[in-house]
C-alpha cells in the first residue's frame, strides 16, 4: 500500500528531495548545492546536467533515508526554479548551451527592442507578464542566436526547449515525454493564459519554433512515470507546479484574495484570484495558479529577485558571517539599522519598479556604521520589497491584506517576520512546515492519484508554527518607509543604455 509522496524541489541553489506522509508531514529530506556559474556582470547559469544529476540523488538519498522503496510511494510530484531556460538535444540528450537562470540579464538588449516596437502591450494582454528579460522567451530567442547551428537543428525539430520541470521529466521518463504544466508555461512570454495554448504570434516575434516546445498538461494529473530503472519501480508523476505557484497551493491560498509570500532567494507574493485573470495597473504580473480538475485558476505576482539570497551575498560577499542563520543574531545586535538603507537591486529591481539598469546601492554609511547595521539593513530590505508588492497588489484588487502567509527558508528569522508584520502592520502566519513549495507539489500530486481526496482533507492536516502580531508606532513605520523609499528611487537606471 501507497504511504508516501515523493516531492522533487528544483531550486535556484539547490536540489532536495522531500518525502511526505499522509499528515502532510516530513519524513525525510535531503538537499545538494550545485554550482553557480557567473560568465560575465549580469550573466547568471547552471549546469542543467548538473542539475538533473543532483535532483536524481537527492532523490535515492531520501529514500534510502526514509527506509522505504519505489513501491511505496503513491507519486511524484515535482516543483522547479520558473523561467530558467533549458536547451536540449532530443537524439544525444545533451543540452546545447548552460541552463540560462531566471536572474539573467543578458537579454534586456531584446527586451528593449520589442519595447522599441511597441509590443509591450501585445505581450502583457497575452500572457500575462511585463517585457522583462527575467522570463524565459528572450532567453530562447537568445541561444538560438549565438549558439552555432541551433536554429537548423531547431528547425529540423531535433532541439527541445523546457523550463527546469520539463527538463528534469524528460529525464525521468527516459525520454518518453516532453511536457511542461500551465503554471510554467505561463512564465516563457510564449503562452496565452486566456486561450491556455502557445500563441504562434508571439512565437513569431521572437523567432522561435513551435517544434521546440513542450505538450502543456494541467498541474495535478499523471503525465507519466518516473521509470524503474531510476526507483526500482515505475512511479507516476502526477503533479507539476513553478515553484510560487506550488507554495501558494501549499499554504492553501486556495481561495480569492488570499495572499502568500515564499522568501527563497527572492521573495514571490502571489494573490489567488480565482478564475479571473486580473489585469494589474501597477507593475505586477498576472499569472496562471495551477489547473486542477480543469479548472484554471489565476494569480497576481510580485517578484523580488533578491530577498533571502541578499543573506547569502552577506555571508560569502561580505564575509560578515559564517553560516546564513549568524545574521539574525548580528542584525539583532544593534537596536535598528543606523540610518543605513540597502537596496539590494544587485540584477535590477522586480516588481512593480521593473528597472533591469538599478543596481544594489548602500545608503547612510558613516563612520559608526558597523557589519550588525548593514545585516540588519539587509534583512529589513527584504521585507521593504514585500511591503511596496503587498500595497501594488492591495491597489489592484481593492482588498486589504489581513493576514499574510510566509514560506521559504528566511521566515525561519524571527526578526525578520516581526519586522514583516510591523512595516505591513498586518499579521502575519508561519507554518510549522515550512517546505510549502515542495509541499504543494506533494498535494497537487497527491489529489490527482487519490493519495488525499480533497481540499478539505488538506485544510485538516495544516499546523500553525507562530503568528507575529505588528508592534511598530505608524510614525516609526513611516519614517522608515519614506527612506527606503528614497532610497529605492536613487538605486535606479545605474546602468548605462
Amino acid at each position: 500500500m501507497t504511504k508516501y509522496i515523493l516531492s522533487l524541489d528544483q531550486g535556484t541553489t539547490s536540489s532536495r528531495g522531500i518525502i511526505f506522509n499522509k499528515q502532510g508531514e516530513i519524513v525525510s529530506v535531503e538537499s545538494q548545492e550545485f554550482k553557480q556559474i557567473f560568465p560575465q556582470p549580469g550573466w547568471v547559469e547552471h549546469d542543467a546536467n548538473e542539475i538533473w544529476l543532483s535532483q536524481l540523488s537527492v532523490a535515492k538519498m531520501a529514500l534510502v533515508k526514509a527506509q522505504i522503496t519505489a513501491e511505496e510511494i503513491a507519486a511524484i510530484g515535482i516543483t522547479n526554479q520558473r523561467e530558467t531556460t533549458v536547451v536540449w538535444n532530443i537524439e544525444t540528450g545533451i543540452p546545447i548551451y548552460n541552463a540560462i537562470v531566471w536572474q539573467d540579464r543578458r537579454t534586456s538588449f531584446i527586451i528593449d527592442e520589442l519595447k522599441q516596437k511597441g509590443l509591450a502591450e501585445k505581450f502583457k494582454l497575452k500572457t500575462g507578464l511585463v517585457l522583462d528579460a527575467y522570463f524565459s522567451g528572450t532567453k530562447l530567442k537568445w541561444i538560438l542566436d549565438n549558439v552555432p547551428n541551433s536554429r537548423n537543428l531547431a528547425k529540423s525539430g531535433k532541439l527541445a526547449f523546457g523550463t527546469v520541470d520539463s527538463w528534469l521529466i524528460w529525464n525521468l521518463t527516459n525520454k518518453r515525454n516532453h511536457v511542461t504544466d500551465e503554471s510554467n508555461a505561463s512564465r516563457t512570454l510564449l503562452f496565452n493564459i486566456h486561450t491556455g495554448c502557445w500563441d504562434q504570434e508571439l512565437l513569431d516575434i521572437l523567432d522561435i519554433p513551435r517544434e521546440m516546445l513542450p505538450e502543456v498538461k494541467p498541474s495535478s494529473g499523471i503525465i507519466g512515470e518516473a521509470s524503474s530503472g531510476l526507483f526500482g519501480s515505475r512511479i507516476p508523476i502526477a503533479g507539476v507546479a513553478g515553484d510560487q505557484q506550488a507554495a501558494t497551493f501549499g499554504n492553501l491560498c486556495l481561495s480569492p484574495g488570499m495572499i502568500k509570500n515564499t522568501y527563497g532567494t527572492g521573495c514571490f507574493l502571489l494573490m489567488n484570484t480565482g478564475e479571473q485573470a486580473l489585469p494589474s495597473k501597477n507593475n505586477l504580473l498576472t499569472t496562471i495558479g495551477w489547473n486542477v480538475n480543469n479548472v484554471r485558476q489565476y494569480c497576481l505576482e510580485g517578484s523580488v529577485f533578491i530577498g533571502g539570497g541578499i543573506t547569502q551575498w552577506v555571508r560569502d560577499g561580505l564575509k560578515f558571517i559564517d553560516n546564513s542563520p549568524e545574521i539574525e543574531k548580528l542584525a539583532t545586535s544593534v537596536k535598528d539599522n543606523g540610518g543605513i538603507y540597502l537596496v539590494p537591486a544587485f540584477s535590477g529591481l522586480g516588481a512593480p519598479h521593473w528597472d533591469q539598469y538599478a543596481r544594489g546601492t548602500i545608503f547612510g554609511i558613516t563612520r559608526g556604521t558597523t557589519d550588525a547595521h548593514i545585516a540588519r539593513a539587509a534583512l529589513e530590505a527584504i521585507a521593504f520589497q514585500v511591503n511596496d508588492l503587498v500595497k501594488a497588489m492591495e491597489a489592484d484588487s481593492n482588498k486589504q491584506l489581513s493576514t499574510l502567509r510566509v514560506d521559504g527558508g528566511a521566515c525561519k528569522n524571527n526578526f525578520l517576520m516581526q519586522f514583516q508584520a510591523d512595516i505591513l502592520n498586518v499579521a502575519v502566519e508561519r507554518p510549522k512546515c515550512l517546505e510549502l513549495t515542495a509541499l504543494g507539489a506533494a498535494y497537487l500530486a497527491g489529489i490527482a492519484v487519490g493519495f488525499w481526496q480533497n481540499v478539505n482533507e488538506l485544510h485538516s492536516i495544516t499546523k500553525l508554527d507562530k503568528r507575529f502580531e505588528p508592534n511598530m508606532s505608524p510614525s516609526v513605520r513611516q519614517e522608515l518607509l519614506d527612506y527606503w523609499h528614497e532610497a529605492t528611487s536613487r538605486s535606479k537606471n545605474w546602468i548605462r543604455k
